[in-house]
């Protein structure tokens, strides 16, 4: 199902999960990688910028974490499998999995470009919303694969049914489910999630990216790879844990399809990483307070913006979308001359912008903004 790449074109071919995290658009009208790095934003590195457009925690790590990473350094010249072992089993043990069903990952988006790889090809297609996390589909069509993007519902939803349709006519390697959902932070209901397994073309594969799923109060779909199920679900460090800058994640599967996985991307992880993995899942207290703030600081900025004609889809992340009555790139524009950096539009919703929920302080400094942007 695959076709040959090169180590060198491969790498490339990554830049795209830089650049749909949020890092800049990497790639040019043709769809191949322009360049490594995203350019430099004006003063979006100054001391005062509020930064809210990479869907970053502004917390950081836990704690713990962040000791257990300055520990970790000691062995940092070292490629330790052992913590890498252990991190594989403790996710593994807190989720009623085996450890066979588990793998680690420098962050989610090598093992998105590694699903794309294995599970599509110029015979078997990509199905996935509009809009949504691209690094999937990006990776998926710059080696034949066909992409079928489907609208998301007026609630943000993913249209299953019609996402199970596409997935007949471009005969579906792979159809991904970004649950709750970037950029829009909405969520689709179990309910839907289990209908397109069930519904889903013979021997294509359900990919359900979970990097957000600690903001909500949507159940998760790790029971589908307990019961063995064509799943893959994706988890990272990056959001609500606050390591973004620390690159780790995790893959569930079936070990057949972790296998699969192995062939396009799979090393040894980085210790202090590892170690501030381990410490994150060992102090799960700090969960439930992260989400209790995230919540309250984006439904009053919501709220905010409610007020004043700029409706926001429903979210259950720590990002929303916002209609800014207007062109979602000017605006953009507009508040990075205020110092606030807010994410960017899509074409399926030109007119919304997202918005990473940051610091009370910071959420402060974006209504200040965008008041005056748009006076």
């Amino acid at each position: 199902m695959t076709s040959p790449l090169s180590r060198r074109h491969f790498l490339g071919l990554s830049a795209c999960s830089l650049a749909t995290a949020g890092l800049g658009p990497l790639l040019g009208a043709s769809g191949r990688a322009a360049a490594q790095l995203p350019p430099a934003i004006p003063g979006m590195d100054d001391p005062d910028a509020v930064l809210l457009n990479f869907n970053e925690n502004p917390h950081g790590p836990f704690p713990e974490a962040r000791q257990a990473a300055l520990d970790g350094m000691a062995q940092a010249n070292r490629y330790l499998f052992g913590p890498q072992r252990e991190l594989v089993g403790v996710f593994a043990a807190q989720n009623g999995l085996r450890e066979d069903q588990v793998a680690g990952y420098c962050g989610s988006g090598v093992a998105l470009d590694a699903s794309a790889l294995a599970f599509t090809s110029a015979q078997h297609g990509l199905v996935t919303a509009d809009p949504t996390f691209e690094s999937l589909a990006q990776m998926a069509g710059a080696h034949g694969a066909r992409i079928a993007r489907v609208p998301l519902r007026a609630d943000g939803a993913h249209d299953v049914r019609a996402m199970a349709a596409a997935a007949r006519e471009v005969a579906a390697g792979l159809v991904y489910v970004c649950n709750p959902n970037n950029p829009t932070g909405s969520v689709t209901p179990r309910a839907d999630i289990d209908w397109l397994l069930a519904n889903k073309p013979a021997g294509s594969l359900l990919l359900v990216d979970e990097a957000y799923i600690h903001y909500s109060d949507e159940p998760d779909t790790l029971d589908l790879v307990r019961a063995g199920a064509d799943v893959v679900v994706l988890r990272t460090f990056s959001k609500i844990y606050g390591m973004a800058g620390l690159r780790l994640g995790l893959a569930a599967a079936r070990p057949d399809l972790l296998q699969k996985l192995v062939l396009f991307g799979m090393n040894s992880l980085p210790v202090p990483s590892v170690a501030a993995g381990i410490a994150s899942l060992g102090n799960p207290q700090h969960l439930a307070t992260r989400k209790a703030e995230n919540t309250r600081l984006r439904e009053e900025t919501v709220a905010w913006l409610a007020a004043r004609g700029h409706a926001c889809l429903p979210s259950q992340a720590n990002c929303f979308m916002v209609d800014v009555n207007g062109d979602g790139r000017a605006f953009s524009a507009a508040m990075a001359r205020h110092k606030v950096f807010v994410g960017r539009s899509w074409p399926a919703m030109p007119r919304h912008v997202r918005v990473t929920v940051g610091t009370a302080e910071e959420m402060r400094r974006f209504r200040e903004a965008f008041a005056q942007v748009m006076a």
